[in-house]
């Protein structure tokens, strides 16, 4: 008896199925992704075991901001019982207050002067560092040893480097016969945001070079080698080569010194209180004298949410000119 062969042979069964179906021909329902309370409910062990870090960054962080905001729109005084809701005067305060645009003046000052020495000066010496010298490990070490030091013990030191009757800088100069008589250094109001922004600069130096390094450590050899071929020279490989291949940190670097320089406080605090004249009051220290000397919370609070804003913008701005670099 003949056997039709059309009714025994099988299907061959496709790559992770099941003989006889195919991923085309499957008529099973999709089934719906669980929703967010679901995978909630299924993971209540971990979320148990994170709730602590959550109810204190909860209590300490989001509350602590949202109470900072309610502050803006009261005459909040620690030493007046009295705390009533004023609105918007407090913006309007802002806006009419001549010492908080100069302190805003003194902050650009010092973080559009500070920043790019920092980053030039800690890049050249990331290229020194980067070539096969003896000693480069120790002066690596000597070059971020500041950065390590707590910065209050630096600013005490350099208050006295800079010291008027029996400071070092005064004395290496009188001895050089670069100046005729000693510089008030933190006392001039000429001298004191350039004297605070060097030892800014020299203190900061070290991160920058490290940063810088390791990007220099990551940059294919093949392309310095390709230029040489093609005849590039030194500086003709460092500008075609080595600085676009060092967009990323350059621009990495310029996000943290603008926002840490916006928000510069302790060398003004120790070496300087702000002045002389106020020509050395940034914005945090502006803020931290209406808090803490005048004890106007409202008011402090209203500055220090503009200087958020501020920052944001800068970041904002900086990482978009990141993603960029990256593209």
């Amino acid at each position: 008896m003949a056997v039709d062969t059309a009714t025994t042979t099988k299907t061959p069964a496709p790559a992770g199925g099941r003989p006889g179906t195919s991923p085309a021909g499957s008529t099973s329902p999709l089934r719906k992704p669980p929703g967010v309370l679901t995978r909630m409910r299924r993971s209540w062990r971990a979320y148990l075991f994170i709730s602590p870090g959550l109810i204190i960054f909860s209590i300490f962080t989001i509350f602590a901001l949202l109470f900072a905001f309610y502050l803006t729109f009261h005459e909040w005084n620690l030493i007046q019982a009295d705390k009533p809701f004023v609105g918007l005067d407090n913006y309007a305060r802002m806006l009419e207050d001549e010492k908080f645009h100069r302190s805003i003046a003194n902050t650009f000052y010092f973080t559009g002067a500070s920043v790019p020495l920092t980053m030039t000066i800690g890049f050249f010496i990331a290229l020194l560092l980067n070539q096969g010298i003896r000693g480069r490990g120790l002066f690596r070490t000597l070059f971020f040893l500041p950065i390590v030091t707590p910065f209050v013990v630096v600013a005490i030191v350099w208050k006295w480097i800079y010291n008027g009757d029996f400071g070092l800088l005064n004395y290496y100069l009188l001895e050089a016969g670069i100046i005729r008589e000693p510089l008030l250094w933190l006392a001039d109001k000429d001298l004191a945001m350039p004297a605070v922004i060097m030892m800014s600069v020299w203190s900061g130096i070290g991160f920058s070079m490290v940063i810088y390094l390791a990007g220099l450590q990551g940059i294919p050899q093949e392309l310095h080698e390709a230029a040489k071929v093609d005849g590039a020279g030194s500086w003709q490989r460092l500008w075609h080569v080595t600085i676009p291949q060092l967009r990323p940190t350059t621009l990495f670097l310029l996000v943290m010194g603008i926002i840490g320089s916006l928000q510069v406080f302790t060398q003004i605090y120790i070496m300087t209180k702000g002045g002389p004249v106020e020509r050395t009051t940034t914005m945090v220290y502006f803020i931290y004298q209406a808090a803490f000397k005048f004890y106007e919370m409202g008011y402090a609070t209203t500055l220090a949410f503009v200087l958020f804003a501020i920052t944001l913008v800068f970041t904002a701005i900086q990482l978009r000119l990141y993603r960029r670099a990256e593209v």
